[in-house]
């Protein structure tokens, strides 16, 4: 990454801007916070006149139920009178067509509420009309509840005054109508208000309910096909004008996204100076293409130049490890300058997965769904679930188990000319166990490696040979593990006597890491608190130290522990599906069992990057690499 300072004149700042900034090269910081507030420099303070069109057309896409087609932002002349002219006439347009669709809409809507309000009382065979018009009777339309009609039927049947004409029943009530003189209306209207009566309003129409629905019925299909005609029209008008109106919103978004570049130079007069940076592998490019605006002067620096300015952190992974800067990103990007331990999480993560979720059936599984969740919704955590979904296959070939079949592959081991399955888990339960810790070992001692080399390759000599997970700590770790190996009676790594020298003086030299790493660092190496604070602080991050070897070891048992709760659920599926299997029972139980332990293999997987790895060999905490690409498509209206 380099450091590009560009010095010029305002009236050539949009040039440079276009030549240099567009395409993705470029990642501009406020040149503000790079110069003394002394010299009369400050930001430019500028409206950017582009979004208001911007979101004109926008917005008038999605009025019209249309999308903007996607496209690469363009570089054309900036939009003038004519242009606006053109925008408001074709506003104009649509907006008479919009209107008249929205009336449409709103007959339609009311079409379809009367009808349905009307669709309730089809049984009843009296005009609603008449019924309207009854000088003496007071009618209501509406719903009883069933308590409600229950008591009527029970407290009011005699009552000669009331009359209610059950229409249409549901499980919660009727439908219905209740006539009533209107002498009596209101003492009638008090007794349905106590059953719970909702009163429905129905838009006045002549004829029975029957006859009305009918005719709703008709209207609709007429106001369908006006608004089908409408809907046309305004389609027929979009496609006539949908060139011109992409190419103007492209030139729209590109001037819009230059002039928002503005606001990251200073200026002072007539001069303005622009501050940003560029991968070494671009900065040739985006030179020459400086150079060719007038008035402008370009210097580049590398990031040590920078002062109290970090760097940018791009990363730049091979295909197949690319998902897993999911990760790595979730826990913090790299400074600049720190090894990105992308490949390394791939590596290790896939292989953890599959381990602890090792089934051929199953692991096929999580990999199609994986990857076809992938293909629509593009979600980076479905994309690094398809190796892991893989990588569960391969162990699966090991553990001998199809879908928590154990003997299925027999056949195949059989022709290898083998006696059986590699690994019985339920008859290798502390073998499992073990082999669990000596991959933490491996593990842990390759995120040292890792850590000298990041520290290596910042020249920071001192930490790369006396931190906790330097070479000193190599050696007294590797001397650690192999005496309790030794104690345990596994397998011995070092001679007895080699180890405990090993591990004595590599406790002594991590004790005085304090001092021996800015010493090597050349840095001032005397303990600021005198020695005995000094002395009494190192004991206690030594014992901290010590404890988190063994933690961190001891941690990836759990590796073990899942492949034996895999394999103990699957034993529980089948004797649930019981003798002879019942099929649905093994099928739900596999799916069950695919997500549940897909989630919980994922979530150790993880706690063991980053509580048990990245804490030897990862710090984190850089920025991430964000230049603008007028290239990239643009977001549908919506």
């Amino acid at each position: 990454m380099k450091l590009v300072q560009v010095h010029g004149m305002v009236n050539h700042l949009n040039e440079f801007l276009e030549a240099c900034c567009m395409s993705g090269e470029f990642d501009p910081e406020p040149a503000a916070q790079y110069m003394s507030a002394s010299l009369g420099y400050a930001a430019l303070n500028e409206e950017n006149p582009y979004p208001a069109i911007q979101a004109r057309i926008e917005a008038l896409a999605k009025a019209v139920g249309m999308e903007l087609p996607e496209g690469e932002g363009v570089h054309n002349p900036a939009p003038d009178a004519e242009t606006r002219a053109y925008l408001d006439a074709l506003d104009k347009q649509f907006d008479s067509l919009r209107d008249e669709r929205d009336a449409l809409l709103s007959q339609k809507q009311m079409c379809e509420d009367a009808s349905d309000q009307y669709s309730h009382f089809l049984t009843l065979k009296a005009n609603v009309d008449e019924l309207a018009s009854c000088t003496h009777v007071k009618v209501r339309f509406g719903f009883l509840p069933l308590p409600g009609y229950n008591k009527l039927m029970s407290t009011y049947a005699d009552d000669p005054y009331i009359l209610f004409v059950p229409c249409t029943q549901e499980k919660a009530g009727y439908w219905g109508v209740y006539l009533t003189p209107r002498s009596k209306a209101q003492e009638t209207d008090g007794i349905f208000s106590m059953l719970f009566f909702e009163p429905l309003h129905v838009p006045g129409a002549a004829g029975t309910p029957a006859e009305i629905v009918e005719h709703f019925k008709e209207n609709l299909e007429v106001l369908q096909k006006s608004l089908d005609d409408v809907n046309g029209r305004i389609r027929t008008l979009w496609e006539q004008n949908a060139e011109k109106v992409d190419q103007l919103y492209n030139t729209i978004r590109y001037l819009s996204a230059a002039f928002a570049l503005r606001h990251f130079a200073a200026a002072k007069g007539q001069h303005f100076f622009f501050v940003g940076w560029v991968p070494a592998t671009s900065i040739e490019d985006v030179t020459a293409r400086a150079q060719a605006v007038p008035s402008i002067k370009l210097t580049v620096d590398d990031p040590g130049n920078a002062g109290l300015h970090t760097p940018p952190t791009k990363l730049k992974n091979s295909w197949w490890s690319r998902p897993f800067e999911f990760f790595v990103e979730m826990y913090g990007l790299p400074s600049y300058g720190e090894t990105d331990i992308t490949t390394f999480v791939a590596i290790t993560f896939t292989v953890l997965f599959g381990i602890m979720f090792g089934d051929v059936g199953q692991g096929a599984v999580l990999a199609i769904v994986s990857f076809l969740l992938w293909k629509f919704q593009k979600n980076p955590l479905f994309h690094l679930m398809i190796p892991c979904g893989i990588s569960s296959c391969i162990f699966g070939f090991v553990f001998g188990s199809v879908f928590g079949f154990e003997n299925a592959l027999d056949p195949l081991y059989h022709a290898l000319g083998m006696a059986g399955k590699p690994v019985d888990i339920m008859e290798s339960i502390n073998s499992i166990l073990l082999v669990a810790v000596y991959i933490g070992v491996v593990l842990v001692l390759a995120s040292m490696v890792l850590n000298i080399y990041s520290f290596g390759k910042r020249g920071q000599w001192g930490n790369a040979l006396f931190d906790t997970s330097g070479v000193v700590g190599i050696f007294t770790y590797t001397a650690g593990v192999s005496l309790c190996s030794a104690f345990m009676g596994g397998r011995v790594w070092l001679p007895g006597t080699l180890a405990v020298v090993l591990l004595v003086v590599g406790l002594v030299l991590l004790l005085l890491q304090g001092v021996l790493i800015p010493m090597f660092n050349g840095e001032s190496w005397k303990p600021a608190e005198g020695w005995g604070n000094y002395l009494m602080q190192s004991v206690f991050e030594l014992i901290e130290s010590v404890l988190s070897y063994l933690s961190n070891t001891i941690s990836f048992l759990r590796v073990g522990a899942f492949v034996i709760v895999h394999a103990s659920m699957m034993m529980v599926v089948f004797a649930l599906a019981g003798t002879p299997a019942n099929l649905v029972v093994v099928v739900l139980g596999n799916v069950v069992v695919i997500c549940l332990e897909a989630l919980l293999s994922g979530i150790q997987g993880i706690r063991l990057e980053f509580y048990e790895m990245f804490s030897r060999c990862y710090v984190g905490g850089g920025r991430k690499y964000e230049a603008l690409d007028i290239r990239k498509k643009p977001h549908k209206a919506s």
